[in-house]
């Protein structure tokens, strides 16, 4: 089911993302809540972590029109309000390309993530073709500072697995096409276990 504002390959691609979840969720950087609509009716919560305060006034509207429960929390990826071991999986969405500290996020995660669930992610990050790696190296502090400190130079499956999880599928796919897309458009979908 897709957010009424959204269409194509991104809905898509949040379909993919959701589908099969089950129990408690944390959701990290929810932003305005698109990914809302897409959750599963499996999925008996979801707490939804974002420290912005405009966005967080969206994710709110958003959460009251979601087919699961939803609570709208403050707060950052590295101190996530929630006890140990206390969500069945974890949700990160174009989320840890601008996080300050990755490793301190993901850190978060596994911490809450009981032993056995799951993380969820769809990221986009640094280029495997090493002439648009170097673009992006050149580019990155020009690109943060005007995307709300997005970097897009990023290895963030290789993050996840230092973190301690298990990645146990990752599709990579260029989205958008273009040169926009070249520079800040190959993505991960995939899930990864929580030993």
């Amino acid at each position: 089911m897709a957010d009424a504002g959204e269409h194509g390959e991104p809905a898509v691609r949040r379909d993919q993302l959701l589908a099969g979840l089950t129990g408690r969720v944390v959701e990290i950087g929810a932003g305005s809540g698109t990914n809302f609509a897409h959750y599963p009716d499996t999925v008996t919560g979801v707490v939804a972590v974002e420290p912005e305060p405009y966005l967080r006034t969206w994710a709110e509207a958003a959460a009251e029109r979601a087919p699961v429960p939803v609570s709208v929390v403050d707060g950052t990826a590295d101190a996530l309000p929630l006890t140990p071991a206390s969500v069945d999986a974890g949700v990160v969405s174009l989320v840890l390309c601008s996080v300050p500290d990755q490793a301190a996020a993901l850190a978060e995660l596994f911490r809450v993530i009981r032993p056995g669930g799951e993380l969820r992610f769809l990221e986009h990050v640094a280029s495997d073709d090493p002439r648009w790696a170097r673009r992006q190296r050149r580019l990155d502090p020009i690109w943060s500072a005007v995307s709300g400190g997005c970097h897009i130079t990023r290895h963030t499956g290789e993050s996840i697995e230092a973190a301690g999880f298990v990645v146990e599928t990752r599709d990579e796919f260029q989205f958008p096409s273009g040169v926009f897309g070249r520079l800040g458009g190959q993505h991960i979908l995939g899930r990864a276990s929580r030993p």
